[in-house]
């Protein structure tokens, strides 16, 4: 089992190709051996020029370490676990040894070059043998939107006998532009997604991985309830509990949750669910994101807002459905990632003109006061808060009710008191990877009572989601709506 990972060096830049080494962690100048569970990984450079620097990892995969220890009372123990193609194709054994071998890389630190690992770099990687059932295209429709040239090749059953035809199998090249940590975690999320299987056994830890390795770009994917079925190895709970917890990211409308129970081998990506989730009125139930949208914009009318602030707007799912709205004449989407804003703009160019022309994406961090935000009739921090570390949140509190003071804020964040009601989420544990907290509704009632107190705003509070008895709503809103809005204004003025 063999990938290699080639860098060019671009024209004109100062660094040679071989500080991929610095990347890797690994020196050029030498092969190297890691021992793994299932057999040993080496690392070595085929080619180490200033122009031109690859890194291959090889894999010798003893096929007895994979089931040692297994009786033969397992469900899995069958013949198949002795005679396959583990030892020559790419599958999760070669995730494993990435995060193993290249881990520092996979997570984008570099203690030497850190300047490095955040430069996208001229980048292709090979390996001569993927399983990909669905053939090329799903290669191609996997691993194009993440900003790859892919070339899938398939390879013969047998050269010698052409009249067989093409086996399952592919020869994979990907070229692109992009920094290794983001070709890493493609690479440790989306083989096992084309082999659609797994050597281990899987459980919640699971989720928290394809949540970690795909941030940035899983939500966004177009094929992402394919990738999360296929990444879970179609484990219904999990898959549920996966599509929950990327739903959190509000990035873009998530499929239903129980839509995506299917297990066709040959099932491929953009294939439409065949089994709703059905409701007592026979619809589909919305998702969380979508009621969450809903609220927001529900909220913004009875604010009687015509001028909108979308504070930390990602990828713009809110301001799309803002723009439909003509009560709404200027929407202004402001975040802080370079990448969501491309994103964002992208799709705002795709509305109708009458729609885009009220659409304004900016960069602008939230934490910093700035001046132009002045004067809106309303803000919006839809599932924000929770992603600012504490230390941070009075900075953020005085830019936007401070220094900003729109005439109303409306603040949406997860009620940690019903991640009980979630499957496969630990005790303690948040929903997502870069939550800094999750409040309690008292906590959450806290922290606005205290802000509107500072800030001259009174809060009202509702829920987000069916609402459990118990624990309450899984998302939990707080309207703020300034006092004595005249005569603020006035003083602001002068």
């Amino acid at each position: 089992m063999l990938v290699t990972i080639s860098c060019t060096r671009p024209a004109g830049a100062a660094w040679p190709a071989t500080d991929l080494g610095y990347l890797l962690h690994k020196n050029p100048s030498r092969r190297q051996t890691f021992e793994q569970s299932y057999g040993v990984a080496h690392v070595l450079y085929p080619e180490a020029s200033d122009e031109r620097c690859t890194a291959a990892l090889l894999l010798e995969i003893d096929p007895v370490r994979l089931v040692r220890g297994k009786s033969k009372g397992t469900p899995d123990f069958s013949l198949g676990q002795y005679v396959n193609d583990r030892p020559y194709a790419a599958s999760s054994l070669l995730s494993v040894a990435i995060s193993t071998v290249f881990g520092t890389a996979l997570h984008g630190r570099c203690a030497q070059r850190p300047e490095l690992a955040g430069t996208a770099l001229d980048l292709r990687i090979e390996l001569p043998a993927v399983p990909c059932k669905g053939g090329p295209e799903y290669a191609e429709r996997v691993f194009a939107p993440l900003g790859w040239t892919v070339a899938a090749t398939p390879l013969p059953l047998d050269p010698a006998f052409p009249e067989w035809g093409d086996s399952h199998y592919v020869r994979l090249e990907l070229t692109g532009t992009l920094r290794l940590a983001e070709a890493l975690t493609h690479l440790y999320v989306l083989l096992p997604v084309l082999d659609g299987s797994k050597h281990y056994w899987l459980d919640t830890a699971e989720i928290d991985k394809l949540l970690r390795f795909g941030e940035g770009w899983l939500t966004a994917h177009p094929e992402r309830e394919w990738i999360t079925r296929r990444y879970l190895t179609r484990r219904h709970t999990l898959v549920r509990t996966a599509l929950a917890r990327l739903a959190e990211l509000d990035d873009q409308d998530p499929e239903e949750l129980g839509a995506l129970e299917h297990d066709c081998d040959d099932e491929g990506p953009g294939t439409e669910p065949a089994v709703p989730q059905a409701v007592e009125s026979g619809e589909r139930a919305p998702s969380l994101a979508v009621l969450r949208r809903a609220a927001v914009h529900r909220a913004l009318l009875t604010e009687g807002a015509g001028r909108v602030l979308d504070l930390g707007c990602g990828q713009g799912a809110l301001l799309l459905e803002l723009a439909a709205d003509r009560a709404l004449t200027e929407i202004v989407g402001i975040d802080v990632s370079m990448r969501e804003l491309k994103i964002a703009a992208r799709r705002v160019r795709r509305l109708p003109e009458w729609q885009a022309r009220r659409v304004t994406v900016r960069q602008g961090a939230l934490t910093y006061t700035d001046a132009s935000l002045r004067g809106y009739d309303a803000a919006v921090l839809m599932e924000v808060i929770e992603h600012v570390d504490a230390t941070r949140l009075k900075a953020l509190e005085q830019a936007v009710f401070g220094a900003a003071a729109p005439g109303s804020v409306v603040v949406t964040t997860p009620n940690s008191e019903f991640n009980v009601r979630y499957d496969g989420l630990d005790a303690g544990a948040f929903r997502h990877s870069d939550h800094r907290f999750e409040w309690t509704r008292a906590e959450f009632a806290d922290w606005a009572h205290r802000v509107g107190a500072t800030h001259g705003y009174a809060a009202r509070f509702e829920p987000v989601g069916p609402e459990d008895a118990e624990v309450g709503a899984s998302t939990q809103m707080a309207v703020f709506t300034r006092k004595n809005n005249d005569d603020d204004a006035a003083k602001g003025a002068a």
